[in-house]
């Protein structure tokens, strides 16, 4: 194999890493370098771009180690058995990447993934080279995303962590069946286990000791996940189910739903259940709903048959519409927790709503200088001066939702 120079890795490993979902940077403390005394950012906005929870937007240097890798999963392209181009960066390497690219103003920080080469231990501990050096030696105070490797020695994820903003997991897929199944050299009880030392050790980071000291910062912007969808047989409702197990078990910031398209060259026979990007965008709303919405499993994954997403319209309109004997609401006296179940409506709406309407009475037209889209909520809700009439309960008012149908190509 030929030597390839920094840019032909560069062009290998960052389009390898589009397959880490997990990069966003919300929640990490701030630090910055105004005062000439270090190098980077954790904040302002700007290679790839993570959207942070609070609508920040961060440009990380987005990269693989290296996509050589000693395991054979089947969903995955940079598998043992995959024939792709290989590459690997030096720890030297990336140091000075991360920190050009910051100095030309294209970064504000790193999320660095990587195959598994010779061991969990030998690669995990060149990750943790990368991220001590940057801090100690280079003293760069930018945002450092690690994804770690649950089979690597306890003690380095936690050096990791000591130096880096966030850490990440892979739970790999849904069910422990579907891990042994297609990722066997991985083990589902393994990868629990280093998440809850994740959040053991974080937790054990914010005490202090009786002398009022607090141990070294942890992972300050917590701890994520990755899982794969479509690639085994899971069903939309076992899918948030598990996320759902894993935001309580674990307190994570985030699980990333990465939907599995077929590799090419695969010689693995894994079932496409659904459309995947359509269907991974449908859960990460779901997901939210859950989350910040007071919604229960059932009662997203109800409103269609099979415990899947309707993938035509998002989950809370599919809910409403499956509930209209909820509707229409009234804007000027419904319960916060109703408010959120308004298709159009969002939390920064539904607070500006019941602030404003502690002092007068809203109008309809006063919503959408709230934030509300009122093409969805305008059939759920009443306020002064409009009332849905028949619209709430009209047959054909699905149709005004779900996108129009496509002429297929005949070439």
């Amino acid at each position: 194999m030929a030597k390839l120079d920094l840019q032909q890795k560069l062009a290998i490993l960052s389009d390898a890493a589009k397959y880490d979902a997990s990069c966003a940077s919300s929640g990490t403390s701030k630090r910055q370098s105004r005062d000439g005394s270090g190098l980077g950012s954790t904040e302002g906005s700007g290679i790839c771009h993570a959207y942070a929870p609070d609508g920040r937007c961060i440009s990380l240097l987005k990269i693989l180690m290296t996509n050589f890798c000693i395991y054979d999963c089947a969903y995955c392209v940079n598998r043992v058995s995959s024939n792709v181009t290989r590459a690997r960066f030096s720890p030297e390497e990336v140091i000075q990447l991360t920190l050009e690219f910051y100095r030309r103003n294209y970064i504000e920080g790193l999320f660095l993934s990587s195959g598994i080469i010779k061991s969990p231990d030998d690669t995990m501990a060149d990750m943790v080279r990368i991220a001590r050096e940057l801090r100690q030696v280079h003293n760069f105070r930018g945002y450092i995303h690690l994804k770690t490797i649950p089979d690597a020695a306890p003690h380095l994820i936690e050096e990791a962590g000591r130096h880096a903003d966030r850490l990440s997991i892979n739970v790999e897929l849904p069910t422990d069946a579907s891990v042994k199944s297609y990722a066997p050299e991985k083990d589902p009880g393994t990868i629990r286990k280093a998440m809850a030392d994740v959040r053991l050790t974080k937790e054990a980071s914010k005490d202090r000791s009786h002398t009022g000291k607090r141990p070294p910062r942890f992972a300050p912007a917590g701890q994520s996940t990755q899982m794969i969808v479509g690639a085994d047989g899971a069903n939309d409702a076992t899918i948030l189910g598990q996320s759902t197990r894993l935001y309580s078990s674990y307190k994570l910031k985030r699980v990333y739903y990465s939907a599995f398209s077929p590799i090419p060259d695969s010689s693995a026979k894994l079932p496409l259940i659904r459309p995947p990007l359509e269907r991974e965008h449908r859960l990460y709303q779901a997901d939210w709903l859950l989350r910040f919405y007071g919604f229960g499993l059932d009662e997203i994954t109800g409103a269609t048959e099979g415990g899947n997403l309707d993938l035509q319209i998002d989950p809370k309109l599919a809910w409403a519409l499956q509930n209209r004997h909820h509707f229409p609401l009234d804007v000027n006296a419904a319960p916060r927790e109703m408010l959120l179940r308004v298709p159009g409506f969002g939390v920064k709406t539904v607070n500006r709503i019941l602030t404003t309407r502690r002092h007068r009475t809203l109008r309809y037209e006063d919503l959408t200088r709230m934030g509300a889209s009122l093409k969805k909520a305008r059939a759920f809700i009443t306020a002064a001066g409009w009332t849905p009439g028949a619209l709430t309960d009209s047959v054909d008012l699905r149709a005004r939702f779900a996108p129009p149908p496509e002429q297929l190509s005949l070439f």
